[in-house]
């Protein structure tokens, strides 16, 4: 049975948004929804008739805004928004981002702000419920006035321009409508600006990454509750009334996890008795380090649904009072300072995995085989893994300086700030797959670390983890391709497959 999701005004999830870009749910608009979208059409139609000057209705954008549209040009001036705002450049967004922007876009409408006819809607509807993706460059939008370009690349195929990929394969907006059966559509007036001023393009990215980073900062406590283990360390710095005493929500719900996964240890429990006071703070301040970033998580998710459930279009239609006003929603400040927080954020959870496969590969600080390998010398083992993760903590630093920090006036100066919301975007993309990688490297060696305590079993949750990477890769005997194995993790993490396998042993970790 397909899933079906229904655009519940201003109530989406990341459930929801999931659903809709990553698992093919299709989407439905309730029917007393029509009446909304016919009243504020309706208005429309009775402004332009009064000859009322709205904006990019009635009158041309940005820094043209003082330029008068007559009504014989106001059907041509929609066509024209899309195909002239259609700037973007660069490689075509993931399938699942621009599945989520259509979602998230047409939550946007049904709030009742738009003035879109309700055809219109349908055919935005029609083509997110079909096998066509609209083919979004990545690159364009400075994320004020919203995300034009993007929003603009998706808009092309609904007039029949443009390109879109169905199924997988690339054709022109044209092709893919009459491929799926669907007819293009003429903008009515006022409608190629409602298509494409909102925030989409960063909050649909920044919806699907803090999935991600959800997932990951479990996978994190998970591997360093792993490293912790084979690296001989104490679960003492997880005792409840240590961050008690500093109550950060995030830092006590990492050390339960880190407790609950490391539960009954023979491992650790072979050396409580042994002369080491503290361990390193890669190990003792996981909590701390972890909780922060979930912290972060945790208010980036609140602007991102808050973001989702917006109206972010100008001008704004209020049919209760039958008016319209123009303002800013578009302006994309709010979700990029928390794109740039989570870039922050996430890139950590790799700078201090890194730090504890250092540990674990060096055996002046393990205890362990260097590299993690029998033989060493004639094999090299984990020695260029620990590299790989240097390489991408480092790449994780350049990402994370903050874009909207930075500003470039556009259209002759009349949007004079803009928040670059659109590159944090992308940088967050980047970064969360960094933080895949580097954490599926400490995961692999953990691992393999665990396989060199024969004797003694770890604890409930390390276990289960190990033994689901054991089901997919062998033991390092001796050298073999990493990045292979490397790859492997990456999917079992993604997969969500060794959090299911510890949960089933410790309960739903936080």
């Amino acid at each position: 049975m397909s899933l079906e999701i229904t655009i519940k005004k201003g109530k989406m999830t990341l459930i929801d948004v999931e659903a809709i870009a990553r698992k093919g749910a299709k989407v439905r608009i309730p029917k007393e929804t029509e009446k909304e979208f016919a009243k504020g059409r309706a208005l429309v139609d009775k402004w332009i008739k009064e000859e009322r000057k709205i904006y990019g209705v009635t009158t041309g954008f940005g820094a043209l805004s003082t330029v008068a549209i007559s009504g014989n040009d106001i059907i041509k001036l929609q066509k024209n928004i899309i195909l002239s705002h259609s700037a973007g450049v660069g490689k075509p967004l993931p399938e699942d981002v621009v599945r989520a922007m259509i979602a998230i876009r047409l939550n946007d409408f049904c709030l009742g702000k738009s003035g879109l006819s309700m055809a219109t809607v349908n055919k935005l509807l029609e083509i997110l419920n079909s096998s066509i993706v609209p083919v979004v460059p990545e690159k364009g939008s400075v994320g004020a006035s919203g995300d034009l370009a993007p929003m603009a690349h998706i808009a092309l195929v609904l007039i029949g321009e443009g390109e879109a990929f169905v199924k997988g394969k690339r054709l022109s907006g044209a092709k893919a409508l009459k491929k799926c059966s669907i007819e293009p559509i003429e903008l009515q007036a006022g409608e190629g600006l409602a298509l494409i001023n909102g925030t989409q393009m960063m909050t649909a990215i920044g919806a699907l990454a803090l999935i991600d980073i959800i997932n990951l900062c479990k996978h994190a406590d998970i591997a360093a509750s792993m490293s912790l283990e084979v690296l001989l360390g104490t679960r003492t710095a997880f005792d409840p009334r240590i961050h008690k005493a500093r109550p950060h929500q995030g830092q006590q719900i990492v050390a339960s996890n880190m407790l609950k996964i490391s539960e009954k240890s023979e491992i650790i429990s072979s050396h409580k008795d042994c002369s080491r006071i503290q361990d390193a703070y890669s190990l003792r301040c996981s909590p701390q380090v972890h909780g922060a970033t979930l912290d972060t998580i945790n208010y980036a998710k609140q602007v991102i649904l808050t973001e989702m459930n917006s109206s972010t279009e100008n001008p704004l239609i209020f049919t209760d009072s039958e008016d319209f006003v123009s303002g800013g929603n578009f302006h994309g400040q709010p979700v990029a300072l928390v794109l740039d927080f989570l870039c922050i954020a996430v890139a950590e959870l790799a700078s201090i995995s890194e730090r504890r496969v250092e540990r674990l590969v060096n055996p002046n600080l393990s205890g362990l085989p260097a590299f993690l390998v029998e033989n060493g010398g004639l094999n090299s083992g984990f020695m260029i893994a620990q590299y790989t993760a240097a390489a991408l903590v480092s790449d994780n630093k350049i990402l994370a300086h903050p874009s909207s920090v930075d500003s470039i006036p556009t259209s002759a100066n009349k949007e004079d700030h803009v928040s670059m919301g659109a590159n944090g975007a992308r940088k967050l993309m980047r970064i969360v797959e960094n933080v895949e990688e580097v954490i599926a490297i400490e995961l692999l060696c953990a691992a393999q670390g665990y396989d060199l305590f024969t004797n003694l079993k770890g604890g409930v949750g390390t276990k289960a983890a190990h033994d689901i990477i054991r089901i997919n890769v062998d033991y390092l005997k001796e050298d073999r391709l990493i990045s292979t194995d490397i790859n492997i993790v990456k999917d079992l993490l993604k997969s969500g497959k060794i959090i299911n396998a510890v949960e089933r042993e410790t309960g739903k970790l936080g």
